[in-house]
């Protein structure tokens, strides 16, 4: 790989993970995208990288089971040998509540949702400490702070990615490495499709992307620790 900075983005392939990516590529980052499914994969970074002009690398993985997480890994090792930003955005939501919800679904939100960025982060945090350099965004959410009655185990994986990013933050400071949380409140992405509000309910996703690189871009003598973002009416 050049050496052009280097951002690894989960759940890159659509969303805000996609909108990131691009926002990345736009300030000339080289890229390397994980989603779990390989068409759309491969199609987002085709468009990426003709776009944009810079060099992006895929691999599709499933991100709730470990082994994936471990062939992530060790593709970015052999494809880079620094990493400036990692993205830990894989996720999925699914309503319900805790007194009612399907068996299995605090493990499936957790697994895809917290142990992804938690054993991901693991894996890769060597790279950047030893350079001691790097920022990581963990894409938290409202739900983050805010809970609510269809929340249920999707508020509780939120909740818990948030305290690890703080975690993360404290145990980052000697090391010179930046940890953001973002939280997003509605952005307008496939998981409001079919809704009947107007797209002015919304927040768009490429403005989460030019929040992120607008965070990377201030000094490294600042550090945006939580970056909440709202449409201008608030939560929906």
């Amino acid at each position: 790989m050049a050496s052009r900075c280097v951002a690894v983005i989960t759940g890159g392939s659509r969303g805000i993970g996609r909108a990131i990516a691009e926002q990345f590529a736009r300030i000339g980052f080289d890229l390397i995208l994980s989603a779990r499914h390989q068409e759309p994969l491969h199609h987002t970074a085709q468009q990426i990288s003709q776009q944009y002009g810079v060099q992006v690398y895929s691999f599709a993985s499933d991100l709730s089971q470990r082994q994936q997480i471990e062939q992530l890994s060790q593709f970015v090792k052999k494809t880079t040998d620094k990493i400036d930003v990692l993205v830990n955005n894989a996720g999925i939501f699914l309503p319900g509540q805790i007194h009612n919800e399907a068996e299995g679904v605090l493990e499936t939100l957790m697994a895809t949702n917290v142990y992804s960025a938690y054993h991901l982060t693991r894996a890769l945090l060597p790279m950047m400490m030893e350079k001691q350099e790097g920022h990581i965004f963990n894409i938290c959410s409202t739900a983050s702070i805010m809970a609510y009655t269809n929340g249920g185990s999707y508020c509780i994986s939120k909740y818990a990615l948030l305290g690890m990013t703080r975690v993360l933050r404290q145990e980052m400071k000697p090391y010179n490495i930046r940890v953001t949380a973002v939280l997003p409140g509605a952005t307008l992405t496939d998981s409001w499709a079919g809704t009947n509000l107007p797209p002015s309910r919304f927040m768009p996703a490429e403005d989460i992307g030019k929040a992120v690189v607008g965070a990377w871009q201030l000094s490294r003598y600042t550090v945006v620790e939580e970056l909440l973002l709202r449409p201008p009416l608030g939560d929906i």
